[in-house]
């Protein structure tokens, strides 16, 4: 019996469905009509109705009347991934020294369907393009993080991503169709990292590598991410890859 056959037989559709509820919630639509989560998910206006209002009565989200909102509870679901995994932990002092020795921020991320999601994170208080925390998700193919991520990923990951990843211009320097990824995908693994020239936002640079257990196995990727007019990229090469690349064997030995 196959994966997808399990999976196509044991797949729960309503807890499938109540998740897609959640999902819809994001930074922009912080609070949503029934009408607008029927939009967003597919469901029809009483279906999306009933799963908010199951949201409410288990304390996920609340209401006026009109508009529905998550409440802090939905936190606990994040929590349960962090505190089941040792994964972020184990990252997190990393990370803090990376930010130590040279004053940037640093983070980890996975691969979360097309976009990476940001596991661990040392910030520091300078004011960046981008305003990111543990949990944060954004686009893998205009990342730094998200391109090692890729580039070390199985082929059939990559060929999948690259068949339902929405490639968009973010910015006037984004690299985005299919055949420039490819081919700075094999750069990064021929390099051993990936730099990003404000191709995410204007003003923002990041350079990523990958994190391999002692196995082998690639567990994470991680990052410095500076803003542009600190930091060219011959800096970010001079100054910050040997840190990735320190750091990155270290890890190897404890994960």
């Amino acid at each position: 019996m196959s994966q997808i056959e399990v999976l196509g037989r044991d797949i729960v559709s309503g807890l499938e469905k109540g998740l897609a509820v959640i999902e819809a919630f994001d930074g922009t639509r912080p609070k949503l009509s029934p009408g607008d989560v029927a939009k967003l998910t597919g469901l029809t206006r009483a279906a999306a109705r009933r799963y908010l209002l199951t949201l409410v009565k288990n304390r996920y989200a609340e209401h006026d009347g009109k508009f529905f909102w998550l409440s802090p509870r939905v936190l606990k679901l994040g929590y349960a991934y962090l505190s089941s995994t040792t994964l972020s932990g184990r990252l997190q002092p990393f990370l803090e020294e990376i930010s130590a020795k040279t004053g940037e921020s640093s983070s980890a991320a996975i691969l979360d369907g097309v976009d990476v999601l940001y596991i661990a994170r040392s910030s520091t208080s300078r004011i960046m393009a981008v305003d990111l925390s543990v949990g944060s998700q954004l686009p893998a193919y205009c990342t730094a993080l998200g391109r090692v991520l890729l580039a070390y990923s199985a082929p059939e990951v990559l060929s999948s991503y690259l068949k339902t990843a929405n490639l968009v211009a973010l910015t006037p320097k984004t690299r985005h169709t299919v055949p420039e990824l490819r081919e700075i995908l094999l750069e990064v693994r021929r390099d051993g990292f990936a730099l990003v020239d404000e191709e995410l936002a204007l003003g923002l640079r990041s350079i990523a590598v990958p994190v391999f257990n002692a196995q082998a196995k690639l567990m994470t990727s991680i990052n410095i991410s500076v803003a542009a007019v600190r930091a060219s990229v011959k800096d970010i090469l001079d100054r910050f890859l040997p840190v990735l690349l320190s750091v990155q064997e270290d890890l190897r030995r404890v994960l």
